[in-house]
């Protein structure tokens, strides 16, 4: 007898194989030295920390596969604003969580700056969520996907 697999449970996996095929061009290294290079004017005494690091990571890797994710549109013939219009709530979700998460590590001693903070982690979201869209749209255009 055939089994019947739901359309949710194919577009899952679907959307999984993707992500793994994306993931291959990120190393661990490239995420230590973005981390280093956009946050390290925020947390000056407490930067030290493996969480921080750890949520940093997580942060670039979600907000790199979001734009891998999105970079489909561009063959639908949407322009780059029009994407990142369209996926500006993940984009401010993913800006806020890392910002929420350098004021925790702070634990209340005014170690850094709000301002600041705020700007770095949106700069650095924006990166890793435009270089995922990169790598995404490479993908499409040479039909990888």
């Amino acid at each position: 007898m055939n089994n019947v697999a739901s359309f949710s449970e194919k577009r899952r996996e679907k959307q999984l194989t993707y992500e793994r095929k994306l993931l291959r061009n990120l190393s661990i290294d490239e995420l230590r030295k973005s981390v280093l290079r956009h946050m390290k004017t925020v947390g000056v005494g407490i930067f030290g920390e493996d969480g921080l690091e750890e949520a940093c990571f997580d942060i670039a890797i979600e907000a790199y596969l979001n734009g891998g994710e999105y970079s489909r549109f561009i063959l639908y013939g949407e322009t780059l604003e029009m994407i990142k219009e369209r996926c500006y709530e993940d984009r401010s979700h993913f800006i806020n969580t890392l910002y929420n998460f350098w004021l925790y590590w702070d634990y209340g001693q005014k170690l850094i700056e709000e301002k600041p903070t705020y700007e770095a982690c949106e700069i650095f979201v924006n990166h890793w969520w435009s270089r995922g869209f990169k790598e995404g749209e490479q993908r499409y255009k040479l039909r990888l996907h």
